[in-house]
């Protein structure tokens, strides 16, 4: 009985201490609501360099998708937001992400429609610095539909 009455309180402990730590792998999600007034919730995202980021993207506009989709692309620090979002203009096929500008990307949400929602998990880049994330729906991004990732 007193083995028992031991062990029990061990392993309490040792899940308690664990538990963090699997929390710690599965990352931190961040919550992301694109509207028909061509606006992202969140302008800033936080982050540490190396983090593991979940961004989920809900679209919580009426328009239909083939006149107001919304995604999410996240580029490289130094990249320009509105020059990609104007190459993007062309790229009807490719879902608005142009494939010769795939080296700019880090991460990116596919168009979204009326009430859809998506998500990408990456790992925010070591680097120190501000990278741009853009919505490259036609004139989505020149209305204002960007923000960016701030790693410090």
């Amino acid at each position: 009985m007193k083995i028992h009455s031991l062990l029990l309180p061990i392993i309490l402990l040792t899940l308690t201490w664990l538990t963090p730590c699997a929390h710690a792998r599965d990352g931190r999600v961040i919550e992301l609501v694109a509207y028909d007034t061509m606006k992202y919730n969140l302008t800033k995202i936080e982050a540490k360099p190396g983090e593991k980021l979940t961004v989920v993207l809900t679209s919580a506009g009426l328009a239909p998708k083939a006149t107001m989709a919304h995604n999410w692309v996240l580029l490289k620090a130094g990249a320009d937001p509105t020059s990609y979002a104007m190459s993007a203009m062309s790229a009807v096929k490719e879902g608005f992400e142009p494939k010769s500008l795939a080296s700019q990307v880090i991460a990116s949400i596919p168009q979204l429609g009326p009430k859809e929602s998506a998500k990408t998990t990456f790992t925010v880049p070591t680097t120190p610095g501000s990278y741009p994330f853009l919505c490259s729906f036609p004139a989505h991004c020149m209305a204002g539909m960007k923000g960016v990732l701030v790693v410090k």
